[in-house]
């Protein structure tokens, strides 16, 4: 990212980025290399500019068309579940929105492929990706119930929309790949994550959350 992507004051400096990191690191967040991204990326820049005092405290915002960007420790959490030893290849985000999931993504992984199925923030966020030069994620206006399946097999899977788990998803996930989404568990949502082996899947929960819907089509 540019130094002028970095550059702000007041609630957008990089001291209001660690004391954020700090926080994430006090509710559990260990891995080192994601809270080097979180505080590497700037999350004003992903909400509207009369939010910009609020983009590090941890919470969600909204950012239009009933959508919001996710509280950061939820991100860190999701990221955090799909890291391994080796580095990531290749990343499948389902529902782009901002593009800060994407974004914290990309300095973890060699590519990043987002869907978005509202176009209007599809748009948005590739404009933020280019201005801060994050040249490896590469955006859509698609289904994200489809995935991405001429980019398939993938390293690993973030959803950010909750709901039933499609098929589809699992399937583009390479051996050994976890995916990691909301699920609906009755009248709540379970994050789970879903590592695919040699001989099938094996599912862990991850905790309580709450996402906007999983839809299909495109708006």
């Amino acid at each position: 990212m540019s130094s002028k992507a970095h550059s702000g004051i007041g609630m957008t400096s990089e001291g209001t980025r660690q004391r954020l990191v700090r926080r994430l690191r006090e509710k559990g967040i260990r891995d080192e290399r994601v809270l080097e991204a979180v505080g590497s990326t700037p999350r004003h820049l992903f909400v509207d500019e009369a939010l910009s005092s609020r983009a590090y405290e941890d919470t969600a915002l909204p950012i239009g068309r009933g959508q919001t960007i996710s509280q950061p420790y939820v991100v860190a959490m999701m990221t955090q579940a799909v890291m391994r030893d080796e580095p990531l290849g290749k990343v499948l985000e389902i529902g782009t929105g901002s593009g800060y999931q994407a974004a914290i993504l990309a300095l973890l992984a060699d590519k990043v492929f987002t869907t978005e199925r509202i176009g209007e923030l599809q748009r948005s966020a590739r404009q933020r990706f280019h201005r801060l030069g994050l040249h490896n994620v590469y955006t859509r206006h698609a289904d994200g119930l489809e995935g991405w399946p001429s980019q398939a097999p993938f390293d690993a899977i973030v959803v950010t929309a909750g709901g039933r788990i499609p098929d589809k998803l699992r399937e583009q996930l390479g051996v050994g790949g976890v995916l990691v989404a909301p699920e609906h568990a009755g009248l709540h949502q379970q994050l789970v994550r879903i590592t695919r082996t040699e001989t099938g899947f094996e599912r862990e929960e991850l905790g309580a959350v709450t996402f906007v819907p999983l839809l299909e089509g495109l708006d």
